[in-house]
Parts: C-alpha cells; structure tokens; sequence
C-alpha cells in the first residue's frame, strides 16, 4: 500500500461507522468513507464537535449540516497551497490519499535528467497538475468541467506557478487525446484519474469498466519516443490494483518495455495506527 503519510495540514483523525474525522488545516470535518465499516468507540471530541458534518440523503445526495465551517480556507503540502472548498456532494477539492503519487511522479521527473512534458487528464482541480510543474515539468490540464479547471488555476497561483508553463484545457479527454494524436503532439508522461461513471458533452456514456482499457490504448499513441511514466487512478469499488497492473503492463509493455506496479492508496489514522484504503494506482514507469 502507499501511504500518504507527509501531511502536516491534513489529519484523518479517526474513522468508524461508515464516517472519517479529519483535519483540514484548523477545521475539523466529518464525511462518509464506505471503507469505514467497522463500528469502533469514537472517542476523539472531534465527532461532536466538527466544524461540519456532511450527511446523505435516504433519496440521493446529501448536504452538510451543523456548518461552521468558511465558504473557503487553503492547505498546503509542502511547497504546493490548495484551495478547499466544500461542496454539496461531500467532497473538499482535494484527494490527500493522492499525495503518494504527487510524490512518485516529482521523482521521476527530477530524475529524468531532461526537460518533461505531462499530460494530467481527468485533472479534476489539479493537485497532480501543480506538483508536476513544481518539479519542472511542463504539463497539459485537461478536464471536462469549467469550474474544475479554474479551481485548478487558482490552486496553481497559491502554489506561485502562474507562470509555469501550464496549458488549461476545458474538454472531453478522449476527444482531446484523439486531437493531439493526429496534431503530433506527444507527451513524456500521462497522468489519469478517470471516473467511474459519467456522461461526455453530448451525452455519452463513460463507464470505467467498459472504457478504460480502450481508453489506455488511446493515450498510448500520444506518448513520445521515450515516455518516463504513466500514472492511472481509480476508485471504483472492487476493481483490484492487480487490474491495473494488466491493463498497464498489457498495452504499453509491448511498445515502450518498462514494468508496471499497482497497490492501493491509503491514509493512516490517528486512532488506531492503521491506514483507511483509499483506491488504487497502477504506475507504469520506462527502464
């Protein structure tokens, strides 16, 4: 498992019953985890006194209740400065478990000794996005929702990258690796965190399933003559890191070599010493 474990403005406090504690920077904030299914003693006074309480709804959705909590307020990780913003779906703006593969992919680009360019599809509000080019990288932002990629632009200025050089791009990602193929334009590095279900611009259906294979074997051919790494996400619920693993190793291994690892990602808790998985990765890397 890879472990997010070099937070200091993030904390899962504790988790049980369906629900986690965190710490957002000084806000104290409860959410719903489907991994937390064990019913433990909550002993921390944080679970009656959180700055917000997010709660479904028995028809869908949910809202948070008992708010205290700003419209707005930043945590940093290390260098890099996130704008959080609660929203009316449970999420914060921000995924800490992904923190491990910020990491990884700084390392690589550090170590690759050459000017790198990433492509971060899927980029949501652009914590990868902003690590990469904190590292040096030149990186392509590509994601369907307005709103996401502003938010990213916004983190990018807290973290001082304004000037990095950062392409924004607001588009279907299939549709725009297709259209980068056929421009020639390649990349040394793709990053993918893709949905488990969702509908493009016109309607159509994304089902993680049934797409992400073919959805791979499309991003291959926007890959450069020596691609450093590929990074995929996912967090659908039962789809086995080893997946990854296949789907990675299966349509890059045979045209650029290198090898493959996936595990899950997780988080320590606080309370109990133990890590909450968190998803998966599947980390395809040159030799």
């Amino acid at each position: 498992m890879w472990c997010s474990d070099k937070w200091k403005d993030y904390e899962l406090i504790d988790c049980s019953r369906g629900e986690k504690l965190e710490r957002w920077g000084s806000q104290l904030l409860i959410r719903p985890d489907p991994q937390a299914i064990w019913n433990t003693p909550r002993l921390h006074p944080g679970w009656k006194h959180s700055a917000g309480r997010y709660v479904r709804s028995s028809t869908g959705g949910g809202q948070w209740q008992n708010s205290s909590m700003p419209q707005r307020w930043s945590v940093s990780y290390g260098a890099l400065n996130f704008n959080i913003k609660p929203m009316n779906f449970k999420h914060t703006g921000l995924f800490p478990e992904q923190a491990a593969n910020w990491d990884w992919a700084r390392e690589q680009i550090l170590a690759a000794g050459r000017p790198v360019s990433v492509l971060n599809l899927f980029a949501y509000t652009g914590g990868a996005t902003v690590a990469c080019a904190a590292a040096g990288a030149a990186v392509c932002h590509v994601d369907a929702a307005r709103g996401m990629v502003q938010w990213a632009r916004e983190n990018a200025k807290s973290s001082g990258l304004e000037q990095a050089p950062i392409r924004w791009i607001v588009d279907d990602c299939a549709k725009f690796v297709e259209r980068e193929i056929r421009r020639g334009r390649r990349y040394d590095a793709v990053i993918m965190d893709p949905p488990s279900y969702g509908r493009g611009p016109t309607g159509e259906v994304w089902k993680l399933e049934e797409n992400l294979y073919p959805f791979v074997e499309l991003v291959s051919g926007v890959l450069s003559q020596r691609p450093l790494f590929v990074l995929l996400s996912s967090y659908t619920t039962g789809l086995a890191p080893s997946v990854l693993t296949y789907i990675l190793q299966s349509v890059l291994s045979g045209k650029f070599g290198g090898h493959t690892v996936s595990g899950e990602l997780g988080l320590p808790v606080t309370a109990s010493g133990l890590i909450l998985p968190c998803g998966a990765a599947g980390r395809w890397q040159a030799d």
